[in-house]
């Protein structure tokens, strides 16, 4: 098997677990776990992230439109402008639950909440809304 790696502009999904997210003061917030890929366009839908001790909350997980996150080659990892209150308040799960991923519902209130237009409105031809 090939091994998947970074290189230029492009990153492995492989390569993506791990990495850290930052606060727009350059305080490590915490490192994406995953990410969720819309099957049919490909594109990323969201990052799911882990905050840990800068929220104080160890098992819980955090998925943010994929629009938030802006990569900083300095830092070689994401930044968010999103407030300590901001994430506190924000959706997210626990280790034994699963959002319904897929669930325009939820999906919607997710987006609702950090104020973005949902991955497929855009491609449905929508126009901005939030």
């Amino acid at each position: 098997m090939t091994t998947l790696r970074e290189t230029g502009n492009l990153i492995a999904g492989n390569e993506v677990a791990g990495t850290a997210v930052y606060n727009t003061a350059g305080q490590n917030i915490g490192e994406i776990e995953g990410v969720m890929i819309d099957k049919p366009t490909g594109e990323v839908a969201y990052a799911v992230m882990s905050f840990g001790d800068f929220l104080g909350i160890d098992d819980r997980h955090h998925p943010l439109p994929w629009s938030l996150l802006n990569y900083d080659t300095g830092k070689g990892g994401y930044v968010v402008k999103l407030s300590r209150r901001q994430l506190e308040e924000a959706p997210a799960y626990a280790d034994r639950e699963a959002p319904d991923w897929g669930d325009r519902t939820y999906e919607s209130a997710l987006h609702a909440y950090y104020r973005t237009n949902p991955y497929w409105y855009m491609r449905s031809g929508g126009a901005a809304h939030l």
